[in-house]
């Protein structure tokens, strides 16, 4: 029998685990977000950018969850297995302690892969506990009606796009769309459910207790095997090694593709419409995530994207505003249309849910920037690029030549038309430059003396027109006088000394107008509007930012203690979204790449500094 869940009704309508109250786990394909409560409310099903499955996290009535918990009153607490993307929940009772362990195996065997196999092995380690659980897929956002046969201990649910099999160790009962289940366990005894997606050629599978410690040890194998590649061994280590396997987390094996975050629509202010689909590769985020890797000494990262570049022909684009896009879908398609879906309340009310992302066709002219930045860091600390790929970048720096002195959306992706953004020019200047070094660094062809002509002309209209002499400081837009967090870059991108009287000065004054203890906004939309309503929280990326600026200019115990100050706004896990608001809670997408690798950037260059 078909049912049609698009108006479901969960009991406990209107409650939203807090954003930052999650730990994520994933197989390099996908990623699910697993709440504090024990409650999966995000998991998109075989990718980062399909349909969710389990959306409870955008709509508690209408998205769907995979819940299990005790069902007697608890307490909880949540961490990762160390080293590991396994995550732990446990639950304090007063007849007992349990745990449920949440992983997703890492497989490289195409037919088992294709499985996206999610395990969730409940142990109780202490007395006895009942438990229940619920599984409520809500295919397609919500809006596919899917059929349930229950047989013995598997369940199977159909829905016209997806197919998935619960096998479970526990008992199974079908009650409308969902699946129950009610048990208790005794000190030492353990469940296991396993959601496996089904295709012609993988078919359901059991998994059993002993299979499922198994795969639980190579799980922590790989992930543990993976990390010891890490050659950072500084002050923050705990908190860089959680950013690095985030980062990794983030990746899309198949093709080397990074995602901004595994999430959509996650609000940046509680009830207000800055809400994006952040499952692409945006080049930007994805260029910046090979520095911190590289950095960390992760080269296959780097290579791997470095190939989704080349197979993709990223660099070889033709579209309306240049060679490359801003973004890109994790297998290399350039459309991502952006629609609503208005049947979605939106976390606490916070609508419209979207998917996909129209920021696509904006011009933001500082991914040739970031994007040859990285291509140098790799060519330098990786591999040597091939000379097709020199002969690629050629080309776009040649198209940069003769494009980078035009307005543009800017790196904050405003959408009140195109301005003359001094970021968009630092980040021009940064991709002739880098081109320039490789170049001559390893002797390579290039026409140098026009390269060095655009190179220099930008340096010259920022120091003439991106410096407000009226506000001692550089400023968002040629000719004017707003202060920008994104010029936090000038000392890092190596435009100007960290302690150039000009830029100490910038840094001043972003520090009284921007930054709220360590915490800092990107602008103050009441005098840059942005095309958008309403304001917004404290940019993380910037806050680390302003971390690095600080240590290279010198100034290290401030540094350090925004640094740390920093780090308390961090979850119960050590994950960050995109965006702190105004009584520390996480707002945005969910875990943010962005965040991440900037925690990375300023830890190492911190430690550095501190000697």
């Amino acid at each position: 029998m078909a049912f049609d869940t698009t108006g479901f009704e969960q009991a406990d309508s209107g409650r939203y685990v807090p954003i930052s109250e999650h730990g994520l786990i994933g197989d390099l394909r996908t990623a699910a977000l697993v709440g504090t409560n024990g409650t999966i409310d995000w998991y998109c099903c075989p990718r980062f950018d399909a349909p969710s499955v389990f959306g409870s996290i955008l709509d508690a009535d209408r998205g769907g969850s995979f819940e299990l918990a005790a069902e007697v009153p608890t307490r909880t607490r949540q961490f990762y297995f160390p080293d590991t993307n396994v995550l732990i929940t446990r639950f304090f009772a007063a007849d007992g302690v349990a745990e449920i362990q949440d992983f997703m195996p890492v497989v490289d065997e195409s037919r088992e892969a294709a499985r996206h196999r999610l395990i969730r092995r409940v142990v109780c380690v202490r007395g006895a506990l009942p438990f229940r659980a619920r599984i409520a897929p809500r295919f397609g956002y919500g809006t596919e009606k899917h059929t349930v046969h229950v047989e013995g201990h598997t369940a199977v649910f159909r829905s016209p796009s997806l197919t998935l099999a619960l096998t479970a160790t526990a008992p199974l009962e079908a009650q409308g769309p969902d699946v129950w289940s009610h048990f208790k366990l005794l000190e030492g005894e353990s469940h296991v459910f396993a959601l496996d997606r089904l295709v012609d050629d993988v078919p359901p599978r059991a998994c059993p207790r002993a299979e499922a410690q198994e795969q639980a040890d190579a799980t922590v194998r790989f992930w543990r095997h993976w990390l010891a590649g890490s050659r950072y061994h500084g002050r923050w280590r705990e908190m860089v090694n959680r950013s690095a396997l985030v980062l990794k987390l983030l990746t899309y094996a198949p093709t080397g593709a990074i995602v901004a975050a595994p999430t959509t629509s996650l609000p940046e202010q509680i009830g207000g419409g800055r809400n994006w689909d952040y499952r692409y590769v945006w080049v930007r985020d994805a260029a910046f995530c090979v520095y911190a890797m590289l950095r960390l000494g992760f080269t296959s990262e780097a290579e791997a994207f470095m190939g989704f570049i080349s197979e993709r022909g990223i660099l070889r684009g033709t579209g309306e505003t240049g060679p490359l896009q801003i973004m890109y879908g994790i297998d290399g398609r350039t459309e991502l249309p952006e629609r609503e879906l208005p049947h979605l309340e939106g976390y606490l009310g916070s609508a419209p849910v979207r998917v996909g992302n129209a920021a696509t066709g904006q011009l933001q002219l500082d991914i040739y920037g970031a994007l040859i930045d990285s291509i140098y860091l790799y060519d330098k600390w990786g591999q040597p690029i091939s000379s097709d790929r020199w002969d690629e970048v050629g080309a776009v720096v040649d198209w940069l030549c003769e494009n980078w002195d035009q307005p543009d959306e800017g790196v904050w992706e405003t959408r009140a038309g195109r301005r003359n953004f001094v970021y968009s020019r630092l980040m021009c200047w940064v991709a002739l430059e880098r081109a320039m070094r490789m170049a001559n660094r390893r002797g390579l062809p290039a026409d140098l003396t026009r390269w060095r002509e655009s190179r220099d002309a930008i340096y010259r209209q920022i120091m003439r027109r991106g410096w407000s002499a009226e506000r001692e400081a550089f400023v968002q837009g040629l000719d004017g006088d707003v202060l920008d967090a994104s010029l936090l870059m000038m000392p890092m991108a190596k435009f100007i000394s960290p302690i150039d009287p000009k830029w100490l000065s910038t840094l001043d004054a972003l520090t009284a107008d921007l930054v709220s203890d360590s915490l800092v906004y990107r602008y103050d939309p009441a005098v840059s509007p942005d095309g958008l309503r309403g304001p917004e929280g404290t940019f993380s990326i910037c806050s680390f930012w302003y971390v690095e600026a600080l240590a290279r200019a010198g100034r290290l115990e401030e540094a350090r203690l925004a640094f740390e100050k920093m780090l308390t706004y961090a979850n119960h896990l050590g994950l960050f979204a995109e965006e702190i608001g105004p009584t520390g809670e996480q707002l945005g997408n969910f875990p943010q790449a962005f965040t991440h690798l900037s925690l990375i950037s300023a830890a190492f260059n911190l430690d550095r500094a501190l000697g």
